[in-house]
């Protein structure tokens, strides 16, 4: 009887071979054909566990954990200086699904950076923000901008203690304004006072006190007054917030 052959068994070369290229495990640089590099862990051909990745164009480097070829736990994000070609801190912190996530602190320049949490990318939750100016912002964010309670510190000692929202004072507050003793306590619209009360504080320890002080309000109920006033600006914003909804 004729002699039949045996089916073949092993898988066929060319899978043999893809199954050879997958990285997996520790692996010395490899580069990309656009001059990018990583140097690290991998797992299934994607970076996973701790590396570092170089980005030719931008200039970036990331050095920190990875899962599933995405930034996730902890890294640290830096750029070349132009100027003298080595690696600066750009953010220091946690990282989710390639996005900034948690707590972190990121560095615009040399003497501005922002210290706290982030959610997708942008800085949401508590955080501390020093600006070039010289200014400080401790308190909430959300979506990149001061939303809920926070303290505004002023290059020049002056400071704000009250609500934000969409990046404005907005609501309660008290604007301290020590460099001539006064302490203003009221009500806030995108950033414009609306109503309150004007009060000497500190007059003896300031830099430049006002050249009286402040008289005392003969109103018979100055507190109906300001709730009234409040109520007045609070409806009249609502009234313009639902405006601005309707795209008119």
């Amino acid at each position: 009887m004729p002699f039949l052959k045996r089916p073949q068994t092993t898988e066929p070369l060319v899978k043999h071979w893809d199954r050879k290229a997958q990285k997996c495990g520790l692996h010395h640089t490899v580069y990309s054909v656009n001059g990018d590099q990583y140097t690290g862990d991998w797992m299934d051909n994607n970076k996973h566990g701790k590396g570092a990745q170089v980005w030719k164009k931008t200039g970036m480097i990331y050095d920190g954990e990875w899962m599933c070829g995405k930034r996730e736990g902890f890294g640290t994000l830096s750029k070349t200086d132009p100027e003298t070609k080595e690696y600066v801190r750009v953010y220091v912190g946690s990282w989710q699904n390639d996005k900034k996530e948690g707590a972190g602190t990121y560095f615009y320049s040399p003497s501005a950076f922002y210290e706290g949490q982030w959610s997708g990318d942008q800085r949401s939750g508590w955080g501390r923000m020093q600006y070039e100016t010289g200014e400080l912002y401790e308190g909430e964010w959300l979506k990149d901008k001061r939303h809920g309670q926070g303290l505004l510190l002023l290059a020049n000692g002056n400071r704000f203690v009250g609500t934000w929202s969409d990046g404005q004072k907005n609501g309660q507050g008290k604007f301290f304004y020590l460099d001539r003793g006064q302490l203003y306590e009221g009500f806030w619209v995108d950033g414009v006072a609306k109503c309150g009360t004007m009060s000497d504080f500190g007059r003896e320890a300031a830099v430049r006190p006002t050249v009286y002080p402040i008289p005392k309000v003969c109103l018979q109920d100055s507190q109906t007054v300001l709730v009234e006033a409040q109520a007045y600006f609070t409806e009249d914003k609502e009234k313009s917030t639902d405006f601005k909804s309707y795209g008119c």
